[in-house]
């Protein structure tokens, strides 16, 4: 579905349209790397959990959310100077709802991660992807240029966190810190580390593009490169969410544990 995706919008947009976006993708992305602190994978790894732990990291997410969307709205001017391109403000702006749309799901992506209900997981990524691509074709094809893009990505987080709701209906409760959380926090600043390093080695190329070539040319070379690493990326995406939950629900069986992996 993405690379049909991919094929269609890249018929109905222009190399500029998708340079903008990459633009503040190159931004939102590193901030991305702090969305959920780590949260979630600690969340998944933990061998038991209480309502109030679950809880409290919810209120974590939350608040991480809610701070990462203010301070990537108050980049939008910074990024306008960096790439001398002022339509990157309101782009900025519109992208930084991604934040807290992500945070108000993250614990109950976890929850159902934690209960591998991996086909679950899937419907609901497979319903955010078909609303995103409906939506941006429809944008795309009625002339909205690069904020079908914008749109898009808007979309898909958003079906996914009403998805995720309906789904795993739980509830949080007070927030309340125990001396176990303070271990998970940890576990996740890890997580976190890992992937800023990850973010560098794979961006840094791109900041450059942008900045001394514009975004028609950052553009075409952000398709191509997506093109060439979606199958990858599908594949060990895909792995990844059902391994993970399940080598950790065996940590205490090292017999077990072994032969899964």
């Amino acid at each position: 579905l993405q690379i049909v995706t991919t094929i269609i919008l890249a018929r109905l947009l222009s190399p500029t349209d998708y340079g903008l976006q990459t633009m503040v993708i190159t931004l939102t992305g590193f901030f991305s790397l702090f969305k959920d602190a780590g949260l979630s994978v600690a969340s998944v790894q933990r061998e038991t959990l209480s309502h109030e732990e679950i809880s409290t990291l919810f209120w974590i997410n939350t608040a991480i959310g809610a701070v990462l969307m203010a301070v990537v709205a108050a980049c939008a001017p910074l990024l306008v100077v960096f790439y001398k391109e002022p339509r990157l403000f309101w782009i900025t702006v519109a992208s930084a709802t991604v934040f807290l749309l992500n945070s108000l799901a993250v614990q109950h992506r976890a929850l159902l991660d934690r209960s591998m209900r991996f086909t679950t997981s899937a419907r609901i990524e497979i319903l955010s992807s078909v609303v995103g691509t409906v939506v941006a074709i429809s944008m795309a094809a009625a002339g909205f240029g690069y904020w079908s893009l914008i749109v898009q990505t808007l979309s898909l987080y958003f079906v996914g966190t009403v998805a995720s709701w309906i789904a795993m209906p739980w509830m949080p409760g007070r927030p309340h810190w125990t001396p176990e959380l303070r271990s998970m926090v940890r576990f996740g600043g890890t997580v976190t580390l890992n992937g800023f390093v990850v973010f560098l080695a794979y961006n840094a190329e791109k900041i450059l593009l942008g900045r001394f070539w514009g975004p028609a040319l950052l553009g075409l070379y952000g398709r191509a490169y997506q093109l060439g690493n979606l199958p990858v990326q599908q594949l060990t995406n895909s792995m990844g969410s059902v391994a993970f939950p399940l080598l950790s629900r065996l940590q205490g069986d090292a017999a077990r544990l072994k032969r899964a992996y």
